[in-house]
């Protein structure tokens, strides 16, 4: 193998990684895929566990109003048609996400758009707020107190391990607020998940390409630079640099999966805990993403976690501090000769699986044939 020379060298078989290793393939070029972890799909991943699609990493819904996006996945796996409805559980009672008249009617009792927009928007004066300085001071502007103390707060403390009051304003993004009946969490217009799962799905699109897994690219990093004209890096874009600039930050999460002896746990896919008492943001039941018939079932609590060097970054904390530094490894990546960047540790952002694929055709494109 290392006598072979390959038009890319690509580091990581996740998605990013195999959607380029494919394109790239079936455009002749050679291509050879390594990976860290001992089967590919990256985070994204799955497994059988009691005639079940367990989502190894985190539930994973892939939705799209992109058609290109749409048609090319389904060449690698046929999609079921998963709409995402998740609830939230607070002190006991349960609520829909994302916010919407169910929602309102749980906290309010109201029945009608008016009443519901009447409670929030008294409550958004009360506050008083037109500049947020911080993560709480941006909700309560937007969403008014209950909605923030009931359903953001506490999970998101949870997330980001710091109170509201001292993360930036911009983490919460835009709080969308549906005035209808709807508890679709996605507005896109393709939604579903891969009846044979995410890593049937990438062992898929990896046929015909040569794929090394249980391999780390550091361990003979010259070698494997060695073995291609371009080398298409996926990992920590600051590890790439021997830390330069010293490290990004990242939150990490910790996953307790476990098989019970009923047939249905919680009577839904994913159910977020929002009261910062409880330790774990969400569980997921692995069953409900593709009504996997078992007598048993399968169950992941997610705990997050601080990072540390050696834990499986997730989220970028893309504060001030992190995108100054990432902004000179960036700056280092484009002066990099024969070397490609791409997917979410290496643009130190989080992507959804959409914004992945999109992001290969848009790297592609450019390379021509």
């Amino acid at each position: 193998m290392a006598e072979k020379h390959y038009d890319y060298l690509i580091v990581g078989a996740g998605l990013f990684g195999a959607a380029f290793a494919q394109i790239m393939t079936e455009r002749g070029k050679s291509c050879l895929v390594i990976e860290r972890r001992e089967t590919v799909g990256g985070n994204i991943a799955t497994e059988k566990t009691e005639g079940i699609t367990v989502h190894k990493f985190g539930a994973h819904i892939f939705h799209t109003s992109d058609k290109r996006v749409w048609e090319y996945v389904n060449r690698f796996a046929e999609f079921n048609h998963f709409i995402n409805t998740p609830i939230a559980k607070y002190k006991g009672k349960l609520y829909n996400l994302p916010f919407n008249m169910f929602t309102f009617y749980q906290l309010w009792g109201c029945k009608t758009p008016s009443e519901a927009r009447a409670i929030i928007d008294a409550q958004r004066e009360a506050a008083g707020i037109t500049e947020p300085q911080n993560l709480e001071e941006k909700a309560l502007m937007m969403v008014g107190e209950d909605v923030y103390r009931t359903l953001i707060k506490g999970y998101t403390e949870k997330q980001w391990g710091r109170d509201c009051k001292y993360l930036p304003p911009f983490i919460i993004g835009r709080v969308p607020l549906r005035f209808t009946y709807n508890n679709n969490y996605f507005n896109d217009d393709y939604q579903g998940i891969p009846t044979c799962g995410y890593t049937e799905m990438i062992e898929n699109m990896l046929k015909g390409v040569e794929v090394i897994t249980g391999v780390d690219y550091f361990v003979d990093r010259n070698k494997f630079d060695g073995m291609a004209d371009t080398v298409v890096y996926t990992g920590a874009i600051d590890r790439f640099f021997d830390y330069k600039y010293g490290e990004l930050e990242y939150r990490s999460l910790r996953f307790e999966t476990e098989t019970l002896d009923v047939d249905d746990y919680q009577g839904n896919a994913v159910v977020n805990y929002t009261e910062y008492e409880v330790p774990y943001t969400r569980i997921i039941e692995h069953k409900h993403f593709n009504g996997d018939k078992s007598e048993r079932t399968v169950i992941t609590r997610e705990y997050p976690e601080k990072f540390e060097k050696g834990s499986e970054p997730y989220y970028p904390i893309n504060d001030e501090k992190n995108t100054e530094l990432y902004n000179k490894y960036a700056a280092l990546a484009k002066s990099k000769k024969n070397v490609l960047f791409g997917g979410r540790l290496a643009g130190y952002k989080y992507y959804d699986m959409d914004d992945t694929v999109a992001a290969v055709f848009e790297l592609t494109d450019k390379l021509g044939a």
